[in-house]
């Protein structure tokens, strides 16, 4: 019993659900008389035929879903909306994974308002005659096309064939004529009248016939996204609707167009053209009435006469989830073919169902036992998910087509949520899962600490060096960082070209997160340092990396419009966490942090006193320090240097100019690499009087501060 309500165990439940059914059939056949067989067989292929057309409608519904669902993430994706299909590693694995979890898809692709076009197959099961046409190699998995067309640039078009690892099999020139603009899926998703299926047509890649499923892209450089699904997909996905020999199940829509049938290739020969067969030009016209009988007063189930006088029964019903495209389902088949077959047993039929009985309980038994373990490593499956646990477990997989669906839409789930963390913070993705709420523009007022990144002299670094290596070390320099900020309960918030903004105690509470920061702060040095030397192995410059924090009130929430979004905070205590960053230059510090944070930080930490400052735009000034260590992995020698400096600060703050000189003087004589006593002893020579021009004692002056000392 959970929340007060009786519950029972799947196993238990599907066992004596599915022998109460089998009894009550069983029962209901053995009680018929033979003088009503007819009536009763009417009545059963109407009712059995219109659940089946429900199911079937379900089942293609879900179909359906599953690739707009796929098609609704691709184009939900900032860098598909903006258009960057070049060089896109994070793409192609998407649309790879994509094409692995939903067999029925042949290619997904996208076209763009100004011609260029991306298109990944997945050629792995294709025919010998497909992969010729497609100049295929024997190991290549997928076809990736990629036309690139921006004025006033040449056109650029690259045929790729990757592996199922995704590594680059053969590389070809593409097609230069190629115009996505021009095929009839564009043309269909362009008009904006809802159109969700286009075809049977055929298709540019393969030379065969299928269906395109189609979503216009409304954002970025708009255009179109869309997957084929091969006409032979659809035939046997209609073939496995059949009931009876002579049974049939077909889609049509509201124009009494035939979209999908069983024998849809034989009906476009025989019609001798590509345009689409109507119910009235073809032998399916005899359904056209019961059609228009269901519209008329909205029963799914009707009889009617063919031509020849042969009784059908026939059951209608709406595609789910197929929107504006009011894609409908007809099953249709002979009575005759259901009242034949009871005949055939009715003197067998005691025997039968007493029989039918006793071998469907151990049978359900088994089957009740097969699905209850599917859907319970599909539950804890879902759970890992929640808890963002790794898996590299393979999708969960059943003889039972729904629960084998299901299996590869939770598989799918994990990938578009690992996804999604990789451009959401994942600790507001954790939170959106947890609560269960939808992101939504707005934000709160809270403490928090900011922490703001830079490297020196990052473009003089990469300027000149090959763009490609830039982005690799550039990567592995992210990932370290990123790293530490994650294992010290931070929020990677953004990158700014080289530059990382972090968050803590936002969106998850962290009652220590002026502590966390200062230790992350130190791990990064120390991981800097260690990428540093891998680096200089390497033979790439090093990244050094300059920090500024700072704890205070700012707003955070999510800022932008409805369909474009960020999660971020803002306010004066940002603009100051960014300005302790780049104050960092002007005293040769790595790491500064403002008053507030030192007070909070508790005794835990090595700080030091810098200068007293009045950035633009505030109104106070601000007492600055720079973080030296913790105090438990500091030494002797780092507790001694504080307190030399802070005595040294006392002079400089309080004492005469010339006293503060003199402690100065001493102080860079035990310590000439400190950039901070350097920069206090240029100004108290600069406050005595001029320097020579090009002294390197003169401290830059461009900084947005002001001094308030003595």
């Amino acid at each position: 019993m959970k929340n007060g309500a009786v519950q029972f165990g799947f196993k238990s439940s599907i066992i004596g659900l599915f022998v109460a059914i089998v009894l009550l059939i069983g029962l209901a056949l053995v009680y018929m008389s033979f003088s009503r067989i007819t009536a009763v067989t009417d009545a059963a292929a109407s009712q059995f035929i219109g659940k089946v057309a429900e199911l079937s409608a379900d089942r293609i519904g879900s179909q359906f879903k599953l690739v707009r669902d796929n098609l609704q993430v691709l184009r939900a994706l900032p860098s598909v909306q903006a258009g960057q299909i070049e060089d896109n590693p994070q793409l192609i694995a998407l649309l790879a994974a994509m094409l692995k979890n939903d067999g029925q898809l042949f290619n997904l692709y996208v076209g763009y308002a100004d011609g260029s076009f991306i298109e990944m197959d997945s050629i792995d099961g294709a025919e010998q005659g497909t992969r010729a046409r497609l100049e295929a190699p024997e190991q290549a998995s997928f076809r990736l096309v990629v036309i690139s067309r921006s004025d006033p640039a040449p056109i650029k078009s690259r045929r790729l064939f990757l592996s199922p690892n995704l590594e680059t099999v053969l590389d070809l020139p593409g097609p230069q004529d190629y115009d996505p603009r021009e095929r009839p899926w564009y043309k269909d998703a362009d008009r904006r009248d809802g159109s969700l299926l286009t075809g049977p047509y055929v298709f540019f890649a393969t030379g065969k016939q299928g269906y395109t499923v189609q979503l216009p892209l409304e954002d970025g450089k708009g255009g179109v996204v869309a997957g084929d699904l091969l006409l032979d997909v659809a035939q046997e996905l209609l073939k496995r609707e059949q009931l009876t020999p002579s049974a049939v199940a077909f889609l049509f829509d509201d124009d009494d167009r035939i979209l999908a049938h069983p024998r849809m290739s034989e009906m476009l020969e025989r019609e001798g053209s590509e345009a689409i067969p109507r119910l009235r030009e073809t032998d399916m016209a005899g359904v056209l009435n019961a059609i228009w009988t269901w519209r008329t007063n909205g029963i799914a189930e009707q009889f009617f006469r063919d031509p020849a006088g042969r009784l059908y029964a026939a059951a209608f019903q709406t595609i789910p989830r197929s929107g504006s495209a009011n894609l409908r389902l007809a099953v249709v088949a002979p009575v005759d073919e259901f009242f034949a077959s009871i005949l055939s047993e009715r003197q067998r039929l005691f025997a039968a169902t007493l029989a039918f009985v006793a071998l469907m309980v151990p049978i359900v038994f088994l089957i009740g036992s097969l699905l209850s373990r599917s859907l319970r490593s599909l539950a804890d499956e879902t759970d890992r998910i929640q808890r963002f646990e790794p898996s590299s477990a393979p999708p969960i997989r059943s003889v039972i087509r729904e629960i084998d669906e299901l299996g590869r839409s939770v598989s799918t789930m994990r990938t578009v949520t690992e996804t999604f963390s990789h451009f959401v913070p994942r600790r507001l993705v954790e939170k959106l899962i947890e609560t269960g709420t939808a992101l939504q523009l707005g934000g709160t007022r809270r403490e928090v600490t900011l922490l703001f990144s830079d490297v020196v002299n990052f473009t003089e670094i990469t300027e000149k060096a090959d763009p490609a290596q830039v982005m690799q070390y550039t990567s592995r320099y992210f990932a370290a960082m990123s790293h530490e900020i994650m294992t010290h309960a931070g929020t990677v918030d953004k990158y700014i070209g080289d530059a990382i903004m972090a968050i803590w105690n936002a969106p998850a509470d962290d009652p220590d997160h002026v502590a966390n920061a200062c230790a992350a702060a130190l791990a990064l040095q120390r991981a800097n340092d260690r990428l540093n030397a891998e680096f200089e192995r390497e033979g790439w410059p090093a990244y050094r990396t300059r920090l500024g924090l700072h704890t205070g009130e700012a707003v955070v929430g999510n800022i932008g419009s409805e369909d474009r979004m960020n999660y971020t905070a803002l306010g004066a205590t940002v603009n100051l966490a960014a300005r302790l960053e780049g104050l960092n230059k002007n005293y040769g510090t790595s790491i500064l942090v403002s008053s507030a944070l030192k007070q909070r930080a508790g005794s835990g930490f090595y700080f030091r006193s810098v200068d007293r400052i009045k950035p633009k735009g505030f109104a106070e000034t601000f007492e600055i320090y720079e973080l030296r260590g913790d105090q438990a992995s500091a030494g002797q020698d780092e507790r001694e240097f504080c307190r030399e400096w802070e005595a040294v600060y006392a002079a400089i703050c309080f004492g005469p100019l010339t006293a503060a000189e003199a402690q100065l003087d001493i102080f860079l004589a035990r310590y000439p690499a400190d950039g901070v006593a350097g920069y206090h002893r240029a100004i108290c020579k600069h406050d005595a009087g001029p320097l020579a021009p090009g002294d390197p004692a003169e401290p830059a002056r461009d900084v947005a501060a002001t001094k308030s000392r003595r």
